[in-house]
């Protein structure tokens, strides 16, 4: 059976780029059908009623249309803009780091993962209430990695597969996980792993969002978990992040 010529959909917008002399060209991770490219025909014209509903970050309702090239915007709706993540220049800048984080995670027209829009719907969302930034960014990237097959291993020697026990352990992002200090020791890309951040990242990839958001860390802890997990993702995605860098040169983050 041939797919409908068009279709309605609910999706976050994860980030847009001029395209032709009025269009934008825009990317979209959607409930039903994964990530996806629509033009917003016109939108960056003065005059344009769809520029302001494919900002990035906007939860929308869409319908689009088929066509040889990218799929064509015949109508959207925004159900949620977000506002207070547009209005703090701290909150803008994690909110760009969940949707590229997302972006650079998947690919297009993927079979549809509810579970992943639901994490970033449900992030966003958290940021804009004033939930604990550092805790709901750590939480998204723990489940996250989970929903896209690079689960860290945190409970067994990524090598040996010997139980972690309480003690300083080592983190290697090629093997995929915690090293034991026999295995870690000598191995120049694995980064030390105190007791104190190996406590709380377990917290965090086994624990609600409800029972994550009870942990409170120590600023050092926290800074040495969130560069941790800059390192993994770096080596996973075998690049960079732009948002993160962007939050540093700021001063935010």
């Amino acid at each position: 059976m041939n797919s409908p010529r068009s279709f309605n959909v609910e999706a976050i917008v994860l980030r847009h780029r001029n395209w032709r002399e009025a269009d934008r060209l825009i990317t979209l991770y959607t409930r039903q059908r994964g990530k996806i490219r629509a033009v917003a025909k016109g939108a960056r014209k003065i005059r344009s009623r769809k520029a302001g509903h494919v900002q990035p970050f906007t939860r929308i309702s869409i319908q689009v249309a088929r066509t040889r090239g990218p799929y064509i915007i015949t109508q959207v709706e925004t159900l949620d803009a977000y506002p207070p993540l547009r209005e703090d220049l701290k909150l803008t800048g994690n909110a760009s780091y969940l949707v590229e984080l997302l972006d650079r995670f998947t690919y297009d027209e993927e079979e549809r993962n509810t579970a992943l829009f639901n994490l970033l719907e449900n992030s966003l969302s958290r940021l804009s209430h004033g939930d604990d930034v550092w805790t709901v960014i750590r939480y998204y990237e723990m489940r996250l990695l989970d929903y896209v097959g690079f689960r860290p291993q945190l409970f067994h020697c990524a090598n040996c597969e010997s139980e972690i026990k309480a003690e300083n352990q080592f983190f290697s992002a090629a093997q995929g996980g915690v090293l034991c200090p026999q295995c870690g020791v000598g191995q120049n890309s694995a980064r030390p792993v105190d007791v104190e951040m190996l406590k709380y990242l377990r917290h965090f990839q086994r624990s609600s969002y409800d029972d994550a958001r009870q942990a409170n860390p120590k600023p050092k802890t926290r800074a040495n978990i969130e560069s941790l997990m800059q390192f993994y993702l770096t080596c996973v995605l075998e690049r960079g992040l732009n948002s993160p860098q962007f939050l540093k040169e700021v001063g935010m983050k």
